[in-house]
């Protein structure tokens, strides 16, 4: 059978599909009399009301993008449950972009959402993202862009981040509390202002407790040149006997280098990582962690984004919600 429509209604009732419409909608410009009558009729004949139809007349998609570097990442995968927690408060949908840490992906998928395809975005940027005319251009066309955790700090939205500069101090200070002098940093991109925050807290404490040794590396997405880089820290003269990851896919590379090279953990290297890995306990030895709080973040992020879609206009303006992160002290940096 055909569904029933607004238009089928109205011809059995002899009223206007306005009317019957305003009336479905609980209008104050129809009469209780004939909602009741519109609404009887609608249940009798097996109406189904067309929410996504709705949201077309509205100029609404119900719809958010989530754009991520990867979802492989159990950080991000926190992230999207707290957002969709709010988004499923709000009757939203919500759509998962990947961009596999590709400024190219990031700037087609941008481009894509101009066209109204969603009402908001929420967005994490990828490791080459060097560049915002793209994401500038989708919010001046009046769609509301929230960053979250990897941001672009010269754009006029709101930055739901983490305290990235004072945990690595501390990070950094508690391994020099360990008798560690050689402490290296590794991180993903001078780009992202995550990184270079927390590369700032590394070299602060290092400068406070007078530390020459500074040995900074920067490690991308290929795996085999990510092992090369880790393994030639340990084969120079100046091996560190402390180190900081700032990214959690190196995790496993680090400890299979270690392996390899019979470097014993904690015991000749203290290493303490920024990370959400879930089996950080259980690693041998228990890796010393940085927890974000990424499914407060989720939300926070979430709430902010439709906070601005109620608005009226999406006039954004510069704002940074930053949340604190939890150390975990194990085995691996004691």
């Amino acid at each position: 059978m055909p569904s029933v429509t607004l238009k089928m209604i109205a011809k059995e009732l002899s009223l206007s599909v306005a009317t019957v419409s305003k009336a479905l909608a609980n209008s104050y410009e129809i009469s209780e009399g004939t909602k009741n009558i519109v609404l009887e009729a609608a249940r009798k004949m097996g109406y189904i009301a067309n929410p996504y139809a709705s949201s077309l007349r509205k100029r609404r998609s119900k719809t958010v993008a989530v754009v991520i570097p990867e979802i492989a990442d159990s950080f991000f995968a926190k992230v999207i449950n707290g957002i969709e927690e709010v988004a499923l408060f709000y009757g939203y949908h919500v759509l998962i972009y990947m961009t596999h840490e590709s400024l190219s992906r990031e700037q087609a998928i941008m481009q894509d959402f101009r066209s109204g395809r969603v009402d908001g975005i929420l967005m994490s940027v990828s490791e080459e993202t060097d560049t915002v005319e793209h994401i500038a251009a989708v919010m001046d066309s009046s769609t509301p862009v929230v960053f979250f955790d990897r941001v672009r700090e010269e754009l006029p939205t709101t930055c739901v981040v983490t305290n990235d500069f004072e945990s690595s101090y501390t990070a950094t200070t508690h391994l020099i509390s360990k008798n560690c002098q050689k402490i290296a940093f590794v991180g993903n991109s001078p780009t992202l202002a995550i990184n270079r925050n927390r590369e700032s807290g590394y070299r602060s404490a290092l400068k406070e407790h007078a530390i020459i040794y500074e040995n900074v590396l920067i490690c991308g997405n290929d795996l085999k040149t990510d092992y090369t880089i880790l393994s030639s820290l340990f084969e120079s003269d100046d091996k560190p006997d402390g180190i900081i990851l700032s990214v959690e896919k190196l995790i496993p590379l680090l400890y299979q280098v270690c392996h390899d090279l019979d470097i014993k953990i904690p015991g000749q290297l203290k290493v303490l990582t920024f990370t959400n890995f879930a089996m950080a306990e259980f690693l041998n030895p228990p890796l010393t962690t940085i927890n974000q709080p990424a499914y407060e973040i989720g939300k926070v992020a979430a709430q902010t984004l439709f906070k601005k879609l109620a608005r009226s206009n999406h006039i954004s303006e510069a704002e940074s919600i930053v949340l604190p992160s939890e150390i975990i002290f194990r085995q691996s940096s004691n």
